[in-house]
């Protein structure tokens, strides 16, 4: 058992550091969204992240509305925070 907590813990800190390097994106969009004057949330691009994510679950075996639940709860985040660098009612 200690094994596999091992290997947990180890692709924990490696999903971390993914999520790190996501979140630089996500400020990343939002400097390009306040300069060219989009809102933070943006449907049609929330809808294919959601695809996007639901394929790869689908080509991995897990299940994908799980996983959508899962990175609609984390689109959410990222919309706040983009909306935090942005002001609320940029774009709209």
């Amino acid at each position: 058992m200690a094994d596999v907590r091992a290997g947990i813990d180890a692709l924990d800190e490696e999903l971390v550091a993914l999520f790190a390097r996501r979140v630089a994106y996500i400020d990343a969009a939002a400097r390009v969204k306040a300069r060219v004057g989009l809102a933070a949330r943006l449907e049609d691009r929330v809808e294919e992240v959601v695809a996007n994510v639901r394929r790869h679950a689908a080509a991995q075996g897990l299940p994908e509305d799980a996983l959508e639940k899962l990175w609609r709860r984390m689109i959410d985040w990222s919309i706040a925070r983009e909306e935090r660098h942005l002001g609320k009612d940029q774009g709209q």
